[in-house]
């Protein structure tokens, strides 16, 4: 186990991802390294969520580590693909796999309880009990996340036709079939945890209770898309599965979305941190720091064992530490791309 105080200044350190990020160590170590460490310091702390913590990269290396079921999910996922290829030869569509990094599950993580810690105070001026929190963190869903994006070629469009509301049409048509589409091999929709979502009025009454309209509700920095979570009876795990036009997933992946969120979030996490009397609460302090190390990563000085980075823009990821590992890549470009359809 790492030192669990500080040899200039005798007080504790802190136990977080980023000090296992420099011994070329491949990210299935760094789990089980920074696992083990959480799990001991507990002891040390007080902080029972690292308990949580522990047990929550544990999921994660059971996920890279034990994944035959990735074969039977993804086949049951592209029987999906095969019925919309058949369904609708005219548009293109890709549909992606992907294991959440390692960074951004631990960053997602600890804004879970930061969020949760700060919205109890916020409104209650009191402090969330181990309980809630647990709660939150239970909503951590998207380990896996199955992506589709859609788009009407321009040369498919009738006269007068816009090609956002086609682009639309279809994508809400395919919404109100999935739940049920994909219940029939395994995977059983779950009711979405957002009340005060409003969904589309596209959205069949039957299937409203499941999605996550983000497409009717932007975020404040214009991410837009449809999320659907579904518990995998074969893998006794869940999934998400995200649904999005071309143009919705340009804005979220190169788009504004992905820098201005960035710069909203930071400010509304420093606006946390003004809020919460620091030392008040461990939960809120340490998962807090953790964050805002992760923030502060230069990628280029990191040594994990297939991993490369000039600067945090150019990154060659070969092991799933900050990208996210790959498990699904389906591609439909659309036939018929010079006749005209009737």
């Amino acid at each position: 186990m790492r030192e669990s105080t500080c040899c200039i200044c005798g007080k504790r350190k802190m136990v977080t991802l980023n000090d296992y990020l420099y011994d070329g160590d491949t990210v299935l170590k760094i789990i089980q390294k920074y696992s083990n460490d959480l799990k001991k310091d507990v002891q040390i702390s007080g902080n029972e969520v690292d308990m949580i913590h522990s047990e929550f990269l544990i999921r994660m290396e059971e996920l890279l580590v034990h994944n035959e079921f990735m074969t039977s999910q993804s086949q049951r996922i592209r029987e999906l693909y095969k019925y919309m290829s058949n369904q609708y030869p005219f548009l293109a569509f890709t549909f992606k796999g992907r294991i959440k990094s390692l960074i951004r599950a631990e960053e997602k993580f600890n804004d879970y309880i930061v969020s949760t810690v700060y919205d109890c105070y916020k409104d209650t001026g009191e402090f969330p009990s181990l309980e809630n929190i647990k709660y939150k963190i239970d909503h951590f869903r998207d380990l896996i996340a199955y992506r589709i994006v859609v788009a009407m070629p321009k040369c498919h469009l009738k006269e007068g036709q816009n090609r956002e509301e086609e682009e639309l049409k279809y994508l809400y048509e395919i919404a109100n079939i999935l739940p049920e589409f994909l219940d029939e091999r395994g995977f059983v929709a779950e009711a979405s945890y957002v009340k005060t979502n409003k969904n589309s009025a596209r959205l069949d009454d039957a299937v409203k209770p499941y999605f996550r309209d983000y497409i009717e509700n932007p975020n404040p920095y214009g991410y837009r898309s449809l999320h659907i979570t579904l518990y995998d009876r074969e893998s006794n795990g869940y999934v998400e599965v995200q649904l999005r036009t071309k143009d919705m997933d340009d804005y979220a992946e190169i788009g504004p979305a992905n820098h201005l969120g960035y710069e909203i979030r930071q400010k509304k996490e420093r606006e946390k941190r003004n809020k919460i009397p620091q030392g008040e609460n461990i939960y809120f302090d340490e998962a807090y720091e953790r964050c805002r190390l992760l923030h502060e990563l230069n990628l280029s000085k990191i040594d994990v064992n297939m991993f490369g980075a000039i600067d945090n823009s150019l990154i060659n990821d070969g092991c799933g530490l900050y990208r996210g590992r790959l498990i699904l890549p389906y591609e439909h470009l659309s036939r018929f791309q010079n006749d005209e359809i009737d």
